[in-house]
């Protein structure tokens, strides 16, 4: 079937046009709020400030995209004696923990295991898992939370 050819109106054009700029102004925008992508590189201990929390401190390292995850995060907590950073819980992304010093105690699941200076945690996607320090000092541990492209659109 032929259906004949109309000439489109000045309104739908304004309205073509509209939308093209605001559709560029978008993506423009998006890519500009975008965080950078992290390459290889260097952070130093003494160029990390610590934020005071009421639990003790936190000292954010990065928080950005690289070439291979959709986004890769690094802080550091110090907890005081007692505390946790908060309940229980699970995330789609997956955390690894290393502990600088200090003694933890670490939910997983329904398991509940003692970690010392040294010791690595790992938490995989979406299984139940918290921290507290049952020690006597303050106990700092290095996070770093890992999202690939894959689990980002969860």
């Amino acid at each position: 079937m032929c259906y004949p050819l109309r000439m489109i109106t000045r309104r739908e054009l304004i309205a073509a046009v509209s939308l093209s700029f605001i559709t560029g102004a978008g993506l423009a925008l998006a890519a500009v709020t975008a965080k950078p992508v992290m390459h290889s590189c260097i952070f130093n201990w003494d160029n990390l400030q610590v934020t005071p929390t009421k639990i003790g401190g936190r000292r954010t390292v990065f928080d950005n995209p690289t070439p291979a995850l959709a986004n890769f995060e690094g802080h550091i907590t110090t907890l005081n004696p007692g505390e946790s950073p908060h309940p229980p819980h699970r995330h789609v992304d997956e955390e690894l923990m290393v502990i600088k010093e200090g003694t933890l105690e670490a939910w997983q699941g329904d398991h509940t295991n003692v970690v010392t200076t040294g010791g690595i945690i790992f938490e995989a996607s979406n299984e139940l898992h918290g921290l507290r320090n049952i020690g006597t000092n303050p106990a700092t541990y290095y996070v770093f939370r890992i999202m690939p492209h894959d689990l980002a659109s969860h």
